[in-house]
């Protein structure tokens, strides 16, 4: 019952610690930043592919968080990395 609301949070949770490992990384400046802004775009548009692809292939919405999730988690391992 309460697994959506809980994933849904937590990929909201999870969203904002990637969130402060990007501004640190592209905070920093140099082509380290330029990457990540390049990355951060693409991955966005992707992202968005893959959910209305998956959506119309007849995916439920937990389905599409937990992608989401896998994701996000796969950033904060890459950003917290060092340079």
């Amino acid at each position: 019952m309460f697994f959506p609301y809980y994933s849904t949070m937590m990929l909201g949770l999870e969203s904002n610690t990637v969130i402060g490992l990007r501004m640190l990384r592209i905070g920093s400046g140099g082509g380290h930043a330029l990457r990540e802004m390049q990355l951060m775009i693409g991955e966005k548009v992707d992202a968005a592919f893959e959910s209305t692809a998956s959506l119309m292939a007849g995916a439920t919405a937990e389905s599409v968080i937990h992608r989401y999730r896998q994701h996000v988690a796969a950033n904060a391992a890459r950003l917290s990395l060092p340079i």
